[in-house]
C-alpha cells in the first residue's frame, strides 16, 4: 500500500524533480520547466503517471484494481491512473514513478 505522502517523497527524489500545481492538483515535473511525470488527484488516493499508450491496456487488463483510465480524458494522452492503496509496496510505487520520470525526461528521437 502506498500513500500520497509516499508518492510525493519518491517523486521528489528524482534528479531535478519539482512539485507544482496544475489543474488545481499537485504535480511533479522533471525540472522547473520540464514535463509533468506525475499528478496527485484531489482525494490523494489516485496518481496519474505517464505511460506509453501501447502498454496501458495490458496493465489495466492484468491489474484493474490498480490501474485505470479516466473516461473521456486519458484516451487522448500517454497517461494512466494508479490507485495508490492498491500498490504492493514502495518498490512498486518507485518502479512506476521511475518509468514515468524516464518518459518525461526522454529526448525526442529522429
Amino acid at each position: 500500500m502506498a500513500t500520497a505522502d509516499d508518492a510525493r517523497r519518491v517523486a521528489l527524489s528524482f534528479p531535478g524533480a519539482v512539485e507544482g500545481a496544475s489543474w488545481g492538483m499537485p504535480t511533479f515535473r522533471a525540472g522547473p520547466k520540464g514535463r509533468i511525470f506525475a499528478a496527485l488527484e484531489g482525494d490523494d488516493q489516485v496518481m496519474g503517471v505517464k505511460c506509453p499508450r501501447e502498454e496501458r491496456d495490458e496493465l489495466i487488463a492484468a491489474e484493474p484494481h490498480k490501474f485505470f483510465l479516466r473516461e473521456n480524458h486519458d484516451e487522448a494522452y500517454a497517461w494512466l491512473r494508479v490507485r495508490l492503496a492498491a500498490l504492493d509496496d514502495e518498490d512498486e510505487l518507485r518502479a512506476i514513478l521511475t518509468d514515468s520520470w524516464r518518459l518525461a525526461t526522454r529526448k525526442p528521437g529522429p
